[in-house]
């Protein structure tokens, strides 16, 4: 079968497999033969952008070495972006109510550092600044950072905005929302902007979570949520060794609820819900 699709452009399934195998080179994603229909809808939106009449000639442009602005905008395009403010609240009630409480107590440095690995638009880590600020008295006393990072240059950017439209905050409750969110003007009149003290929390970076990580000291919670999910076992042992190395002894990863450690690390022991504390 030479061709996936008769549609607007001539797609083959030698195109899926060389994509499939440059995407596995770049993130560690795999892509199983069912994300057909979502690779050819989403590069189909670059050939147009680009005014590229087939696949054949798109992938010669990823194959020029001086493209790597669009090898960028190729990886982009194939990252996932699903989120939302307080998704799986569980584990955001866990931080508030034992998490964070008991880290306080043997940080009398008042030192907290936070991950957000792969955190798309910034719903993630906003929401984490928030529950610090309602899991701390005084939270200006303490040296608090949340690292917000994601493969995707595009959302680490509007993540650092900070600018959501309204239906993205419309599950907050009002309490939170009047508190944390400032109603746009001009422009912005159908948007909202994270509050500046949130913003103060937080560092956004784009990063491959394959390649070197620059980070030097330990974390005290990781999260990485609906992530590994993309990776093969292999990838997801190598990954999950690594956040442990960069885990604090008394800190706790938090994964997403279709993740599972079973039979990939040894290094944490399950609390529940998809929380994680390290294995000393």
């Amino acid at each position: 079968m030479s061709s996936v699709y008769d549609r607007e452009f001539a797609f083959t399934h030698k195109d899926f497999e060389y994509i499939r195998d440059l995407v596995g080179e770049r993130t560690g994603i795999v892509l199983s033969d069912h994300k057909v229909d979502m690779v050819y809808g989403r590069l189909a939106r670059r050939l147009r952008q680009l005014d590229i009449s087939s696949f054949q000639n798109y992938l010669s442009v990823l194959e020029d070495k001086s493209n790597s602005d669009e090898l960028i905008e190729f990886t982009n395009a194939l990252t996932t972006n699903l989120t939302s403010f307080f998704r799986e609240p569980h584990h955001f009630d866990f931080l508030l109510k034992k998490g964070i409480p008991d880290l306080l107590k043997r940080r009398p440095n008042k030192r907290l550092r936070i991950w957000s690995a792969g955190c798309s638009t910034g719903e993630e880590p906003y929401t984490l600044a928030i529950t610090l600020n309602e899991a701390i008295p005084n939270i200006k006393n303490w040296d608090v950072k949340i690292l917000a990072t994601d493969l995707d240059s595009n959302v680490v950017a509007k993540g650092k905005a900070g600018v959501y439209t309204q239906d993205r905050v419309n599950g907050i409750d009002k309490g939170r929302l009047n508190k944390w969110f400032k109603k746009g003007r001009n422009d912005l009149l159908d948007k909202v902007r994270v509050s500046q003290n949130l913003q103060d929390l937080i560092t956004f970076k784009q990063l491959n979570l394959l390649h070197e990580w620059p980070m030097k000291g330990k974390f005290d919670f990781i999260f990485c949520r609906n992530v590994v999910i993309y990776f093969n076992k292999d990838t997801q042992r190598e990954l999950f060794d690594r956040y442990a190395d960069h885990l604090a002894d008394d800190g706790y990863l938090i994964v997403g609820h279709s993740e599972s450690l079973h039979k990939v690390s040894d290094r944490f022991k399950l609390l529940g819900k998809t929380i994680y504390s390290k294995v000393k």
